[in-house]
């Protein structure tokens, strides 16, 4: 079950783009570490994430929460299966979330992720 799909931006100057978020859009900060994470106050699922340049190589382009480990586990075992590049291994990561990154087939960068909890 996909729980929400995640946006991400470039992340230059932290401060000025959660200014930009918070202040002119009228997002919430709900994660500032690892990375700037904002999300609408209505709706919780729509979400942005701005991690600092160079965190990430490659960086994903957007990040698909499946909603559980085991479905990370699942998609991270079918991407093997078709030949998928996977560019980043499957990590449990120290903020709590399993994930891996795949190419798509026109080389997109997915981060597939869950939270542990």
């Amino acid at each position: 079950m996909i729980k929400r799909i995640v946006a991400y931006a470039d992340g230059d100057d932290l401060a000025a783009s959660r200014d930009f978020y918070v202040d002119v859009l009228g997002l919430q900060v709900a994660m500032e570490d690892p990375i700037l994470g904002l999300t609408s106050p209505t709706n919780p699922t729509a979400q942005i994430l701005i991690p600092p340049r160079g965190m990430e190589n490659p960086p994903p382009r957007f990040g698909i929460d499946v909603g559980d480990p085991d479905a990370v586990d699942a998609a991270h075992a079918e991407a093997v299966r078709r030949g998928l590049r996977v560019v980043y291994p499957l990590t449990d990561e120290w903020w709590g979330v399993r994930r891996f990154f795949v190419e798509d087939p026109s080389g997109t960068v997915v981060n597939v992720l869950a939270h542990l909890s």
